[in-house]
């Protein structure tokens, strides 16, 4: 029965009330402002949401105090020799140093053997040779001596040659000239070719005194070799 009268008496209240409601539709005043509530507990973390657009750039900013310098680093490898260069031109001549003092004078040399002032050459010039016959060349130099007891030399070469003297006989090709005789004044040569000029005669005359002084001082002497003759008797070459 309580369960029954508690139910009739809240349904009573509740009547009242919808009837006070209808009567006074006014609201009433607001109460006051009840205390703030304790904070809740921190929800989780939302998702991280898309990046922004890249914003405009800053202003350059001052430049900064120059760092210290640091330590230097150690040296490289050498690299490899670059190619030689052309060579520059030629500078020009300096001038002449001043002329230095004279020297002393040297030591003496040894006696020298003996010379050979009897000893002549004559240089004949632009000759010719025939086939027909002899070819007779002047040497004043030759007399009755000289043709008893001493020597003639003759060498030839091709007028305005510097080259060497070739004794005769001498050949080349297939021409020929070689010393026939000599005698008081003269020589005579023999060729196997005419030719009317271009050769050139030296010829020497040793007398018989000189010959004994070339076998003694010059035992080994080779007369075909005018240089060599011409150096050990002092002649013109």
């Amino acid at each position: 029965m309580k369960p029954i009268k508690l139910l009739l008496l809240l349904i009573s209240i509740f009547i009242l009330n919808l009837t006070a409601c209808k009567k006074d539709k006014t609201p009433g005043p607001a109460g006051p402002a009840g205390a703030t509530g304790a904070a809740g507990v921190t929800g989780p973390a939302g998702p991280q949401g898309a990046t922004g657009a890249t914003g405009p750039a800053g202003a350059t900013g001052a430049t900064g105090a120059t760092g210290a310098t640091g330590t230097t680093g150690a040296t490289g490898p050498a690299g490899t020799t670059g190619a030689t260069g052309t060579t520059g031109a030629t500078g020009s001549t300096g001038p002449a140093g001043a002329t230095g003092p004279t020297g002393p004078a040297g030591a003496t040399g040894a006696t020298g053997p003996p010379g050979s002032s009897d000893v002549q050459s004559f240089l004949l010039l632009n000759q010719g040779v025939v086939l027909v016959g002899l070819t007779q060349l002047s040497v004043p130099a030759i007399t009755q001596a000289i043709v008893d007891q001493g020597v003639v030399l003759v060498y030839v070469r091709d007028t305005g040659s510097t080259t060497n003297w070739f004794a005769l006989p001498y050949s080349v090709g297939n021409n020929t000239i070689s010393l026939y005789d000599f005698g008081v004044g003269y020589v005579n040569l023999q060729a196997n070719f005419t030719q009317s000029s271009g050769l050139d005669f030296r010829v020497v005359v040793i007398p018989g005194s000189s010959i004994t002084t070339l076998s003694i001082y010059h035992p080994n002497l080779n007369f075909s070799n005018y240089n060599e003759v011409a150096k050990a008797l002092r002649l013109p070459n």
